[in-house]
Order: C-alpha cells, then structure tokens, then sequence
C-alpha cells in the first residue's frame, strides 16, 4: 500500500494512534491466527465468480476452494466472510470410481467467521477436496480507499459507473469468502470471472482468458498462474480502453498492459512511458520480474493506489510526486510519479515476498519504499537516490514500533515505510559494498520467490548476504520505538564518546569529522570510550544513521 501524505491531519492522526490502546478480541484472534479450524487444510486453488448489480450495488456470486488435507482434520472448518455479506450454500464435491455428487455442507455464523460443520474428521492427511461456497450481499462501502477500504462505487467524469475495491488489511473477505490469511496463498493460482452490464469492462490480475455475452450482460474471465495475496485479487469495472506492449526483461519478453478511463489516453500513455525504465530498474537491483507468466498491468483506479498483484491501481491524478506532493522534502521527490513507482515495487516485496503475519508487513512496506530511493538513483545517481531516502525520514514518527502485535491481524506503525526505508538504507551503507548489497536484494526475491515469510527469516538472510551481525540492530529499529544518541565530549586532545538509548550489544559505525578534515569511525556501545582528537571545535557526525547527537 501507500502511506497517507505528511500533513496536519497526518500528524494529527499519528498522535491519536500513539495513544491508542488496542483491545483485541476473539474476532481479531480467529482472523490473525492460524486456529483449529484452518491448520489443517491449505488452498491450493480458487475459482471466483462474481455478478455485480451497479443498481443496488450488490453481488452475488461463488468461489470454489480446492484445497489439501496436511494433516488429521478437525470436526469444523473455518471460513472467512465478513459482514454484511451472507452465505447462502455450502456444497463439497464427492467423488466415487463411478460418479460425482454434490453433499450439502452445513453451518453457522461466528461474526465474520463461519464454520462449516461436517464429518471432516473422516477426510485423510494428503486428500483433495473441493468445496463450492455461494454467496451474496452488499460489501462494505469503502470510507477512504485504500486505507479505510471497501468498495468503491462511483461514476468517472463522463457519467460511466466506475467500481473497485481496496482491502489490505481489511482482507479480501470483506466481498469474497475465503482463508482470509496472509500465510495461505492459493499454490496454484486462480480463476476470476466478473458479470458486469454491458458497456463496461472488468479489468483484474493475470491475463484475460475469455468475454462472453449473455442479454444485458458479459463476463470477463481473468486466470492467474502463479499464487496470490488475497488483498491482492482485485477488479476494476469502468469505461476502459486498453493498449499494450512489451518489456524485453531478464528472462524474455514480458507482456505490459495498460488499461484506463477513455478520455484519460492521451496523459496515461505520456505518463506511463516511465513504466519501462522503472521495471529494468528493479529488475537491475531486485531480481527478475516475479510474475512474468501473469504479466504487468496499470489501471486507472478511483482511489489513490494499490500494489494488486499483475494489475497495480493508479489514482495518483497523473501527477509527479505524491499527489503533487514531495514526501522527501528534497525537490527530488518531483522526479518520478510516486504511486506507479512505489506500487510497482510491490510485486518484489509484497507480493513476491510476502509476510505470513501483519504484524511484519516492514518486508512489504520498508523494503518498497526504499526501491523509491533505488529509482532515483537509475536516474540521477547515487548521490542523489541517497538524498531522497534520507529526505523521507523526516515522516518518522516513532510512536510505535514498525512490528506489531502477532496472530491479531494487526500492523505495526505507519514507521513500517520510511523507518524501514532508512533500515535497508543503513545496511547498504554498513555493507560498504554495493554489489554485495544488490545480490542480497536478489537473493532475497530468489530465495523466497513466491513464498509467505517471517521477519526472522528475512533478518537471518540479510545478515547472511552480507556478513554482518545484526541482531541488535534489528532489534533496535525494529522492536522498539528508540533513537540512538551519541553522545560525545572533546577535551585535553581527547574524545569521548557513547550511545544512549539502544538496546543489549547495539553499535553502528559512525564517521565524525571536524572542520580541520579530521576524520574518525568509531563504534560507539553504551559504556564511555575515547580515542586521541586534536580538532577543535564541533564534530560532523555522517547523515547515513538514523541517530541522534548530543555534545
């Protein structure tokens, strides 16, 4: 996702959120955890089918789970479907040498959770099964897309519906019933078909299989070969025109779509020129496009972005900047538009790379904002990639540490972006090896190539590529909300110098320099050391940690 613009409602937000106690219910458990009646079964397939009805703006529809048994099942399985939504027929396929049946599943609610309740017990570790879940109902309205998500049903400027929906963090459950967990993507992909009026067309990830008509209305079905966040699984339904073209990247051709409201053609296909360079970029820094198969798309979305797997929204009012906006405060963020830059590096880390638990959402959401910085530096040069980075951690705000609270559904604080940002930032400059530091950006989209993960595995993996011991380190920006301070004295040709605030072993290299062009890297820990210093006056203590300096 992208983080909402630094301004004063921003900041007014950040401080209400600071002094916000969660109380987390039974509802938060069963979405964030992996409970009975979910760990013992895993997706291995969806085929979603939706009719939307712009009228009453209401769906209705079905989502067949194909799925393996792991292990001994339990007598109930948990579905997720959020309200106002409604299941209506459950149906599990029986297959004998002989014929297929369908067997009628029962069920109750539990809030947004429902469970289907059948003599699982029978089924046997290694089985596969499929269910067929009808459904129907109004979604949740959408109250600030993308981040207070939902649907959003709206009309473009001609007067044409326009219709999408936006649900990270809210989950995809909120229209389509699902596993509603990060850590259980569908292994072999999906099917999408979206029944729309006539007229219209229904835009979603992978590539468009078929268009079918049938009286007033035609369906768009979309397949998707490699797995998939369900936050991710997405539509867009409006008046689109559509061109495409082709990216010739590290392993081929890579099909490149791009789908927008008619009368914004002519800007999208100016704006969008930047869509090439971009990928080669990333490509260069983070490895091969990961969904080559499924191909690239941008689409014009009524809300400002989102990271959709294969099919990214754009709503940045083709703009450069954030909404014409400088988040870096440095006159570079004006260089690029930021939605189509920092969406896009999503599909490495977000969507390649995915966190299995919320709580270490900083994978998506830090390293991301951090390919920003690796853009600039494609266009500009090192030198000024570095000065946007440190430019953006002016919107750090520490009122909360970027991990948050497990098996809740839960993130850590909005820091996740640019404290995570400065994290990748300080290890590329503790590394002080830039081919070093990029292999380990590849090694990590290889190695976990659409693969879920946890913030430890992702740790002991930078720390492999790079050969750096940063426990502490982690622990310091990730699992607390503390700035180091350096603190030094200069007296009798001596300087003497500690950190404070840090945790257990924590130390950086810091380079200090005095006017004289004396020049030290020191390693400062909690107890006091000195080394010989002849320079008078202040030192220069370099900009590349997030630290702060008390003389």
């Amino acid at each position: 996702m992208i983080k909402k613009t630094t301004t004063i409602l921003l900041i007014t937000w950040y401080l209400l959120s600071a002094n916000t106690t969660f109380a987390y219910t039974h509802a938060d458990t069963l979405r964030g955890s992996n409970g009975r009646g979910r760990n013992w079964w895993d997706v291995k397939y969806y085929d979603l089918i939706v009719e939307f009805d712009t009228a009453t703006k209401s769906i209705s529809g079905q989502n067949t789970i194909s799925l393996s048994v792991t292990k001994k099942p339990v007598d109930s399985m948990q579905i997720d479907l959020q309200e106002p939504m409604l299941m209506d027929s459950v149906e599990l396929t029986i297959r004998t040498d002989d014929s297929e049946f369908r067997h009628l599943v029962n069920f109750k609610r539990e809030g947004n959770a429902w469970w289907l309740l059948d003599r699982f017990s029978d089924w046997k570790q290694g089985e596969t099964k499929n269910l067929v879940v009808y459904y129907h109902g109004k979604p949740r309205a959408a109250v600030n897309p993308p981040w207070d998500g939902g649907f959003t049903w709206t009309k473009d400027t001609a007067g044409s519906p326009w219709i999408a929906v936006s649900c990270q963090g809210l989950g995809a459950s909120v229209w389509w019933p699902c596993k509603d967990a990060q850590w259980d993507e569908p292994d072999n992909g999906m099917n999408v078909a979206f029944k729309v009026p006539k007229g219209l067309k229904a835009v979603s990830n992978g590539k468009l299989l078929l268009v079918s008509e049938n009286d007033d209305m035609q369906t768009y079905s979309w397949g998707i070969v490699n797995p998939i966040n369900n936050y991710d699984v997405t539509f867009y339904i409006g008046d689109y025109v559509h061109w495409q073209d082709t990216l010739m990247g590290e392993k081929g051709p890579l099909n490149l779509n791009f789908w927008v409201l008619r009368y914004n053609e002519a800007r999208a296909k100016k704006q969008f020129e930047v869509v090439k360079p971009m990928l080669h970029c990333f490509e260069y820094w983070m490895g091969p496009y990961p969904f080559y198969e499924d191909g690239y798309k941008l689409v014009d979305a009524p809300y400002l972005g989102m990271e959709h797997q294969g099919a990214v929204a754009y709503g940045n009012g083709y703009k450069m900047g954030y909404m014409g906006f400088d988040r870096s405060f440095t006159g570079l963020g004006m260089d690029f538009d930021y939605i189509i830059v920092h969406e896009s590096g999503h599909e490495w880390f977000g969507n390649n790379v995915t966190a299995r638990d919320m709580a270490d959402n900083w994978i998506h959401e830090g390293i991301t904002t951090y390919s920003e910085s690796l853009f600039e530096e494609c266009m500009a040069g090192k030198e000024k990639g570095q000065k946007f980075c440190r430019g953006e951690w002016l919107n750090i705000h520490n009122d909360k540490p970027i991990i948050g609270d497990y098996v809740v559904n839960e993130e850590g604080s909005n820091d996740m972006y640019d404290k995570g940002a400065a994290i990748m930032y300080m290890i590329r400059v503790m590394t002080n090896d830039d081919e070093k530091f990029r292999l380990m950006l590849r090694g990590l989209s290889k190695d976990n190539y659409h693969q879920t993960v946890t913030t430890q595995t992702i740790e002991g993996q930078i720390s492999w590529h790079t050969g750096l011991n940063l426990t502490a380190f982690f622990n310091q920006y990730l699992r607390t909300t503390k700035i180091p301070q350096l603190e030094y004295t200069i007296k009798n040709d001596e300087m003497n110098y500690k950190f404070n605030n840090i945790v257990t072993d924590f130390t950086l290299p810091i380079t200090v320099t005095a006017d004289d062009a004396t020049t030290a890297i020191i390693k400062p820990t909690a107890e006091w050391q000195h080394i010989p210093w002849a320079a008078k006056g202040d030192i220069k203590v370099t900009k590349d940690f997030l630290i702060k300096v008390k003389k």
